[in-house]
């Protein structure tokens, strides 16, 4: 087993962080959140020889799920996650699509739900699931404990948090899953998250406006 890499594809007008997880020997991963755009997706994967063996999905808005279905069809692989919670936003992306002006979203059908503590993995890269609602009701992070590395998508950012607004949002539960379940994990847990650069969860502790 090698080291554990990430590349990141900014994907859909909303500049999302498409990340491609991999392993530096053998090059086998997943994709996380293929919002759109599966052509730049998949150029990058066979630019870099990486084979993707799953998609894994943090949460049901249009911009982390919206080509989840494309990409699926295109490697022949299963989509896995977010938590059930989130089934009547992927049941709705292609009104998303419509209302945002995004072209080609698809309703989006997991081949496999996670729960709170189950774990997903390639080769040797185990990741533990941590259900984190809040911007949305089944929003997941993916947290690498070997690492010190979490995906988590939508829930924190750098400087700011994931807004609540949007339906099935609910700020006091987002506020408790970032201090109850993810700074919990340690300060020098490094994260990327769905938008702009990702950070440590230590100087988030320390600064992040919406935290101190």
């Amino acid at each position: 087993m090698g080291q554990l890499n990430a590349g990141v594809v900014p994907v859909t007008p909303f500049q999302q962080n498409c990340t491609i997880l991999f392993d530096m020997d053998d090059k086998h991963g997943v994709v996380v959140d293929p919002g759109g755009d599966i052509d730049k997706v998949l150029a990058v994967l066979k630019d870099n020889v990486i084979s993707a063996g799953a998609i894994w999905i943090t949460h049901g808005h249009i911009d982390h799920a919206g080509g989840a279905m494309e990409l699926k069809e295109a490697l022949g692989v299963e989509i896995i996650g977010p938590h059930e919670a989130d089934k009547p936003l992927l049941d709705n992306l292609e009104n998303q699509g419509r209302r945002y002006g995004i072209v080609g979203a698809r309703n989006c059908v997991p081949d496999r739900f996670l729960t709170e503590g189950e774990t997903v993995s390639f080769g040797g890269h185990m990741f533990e699931v941590l259900h984190c609602p809040g911007h949305a009701p089944g929003h997941v992070v993916y947290y690498n404990r070997a690492a010190k590395f979490a995906h988590v998508g939508d829930v924190l950012f750098r400087g700011s948090v994931g807004r609540t607004d949007l339906p099935g949002g609910d700020h006091a539960a987002l506020i408790a899953s970032i201090k109850d379940k993810l700074l919990p994990l340690g300060d020098d847990i490094g994260f990327i998250c769905g938008h702009g650069p990702g950070g440590r969860f230590g100087e988030e502790r320390r600064t992040n406006p919406f935290l101190v």
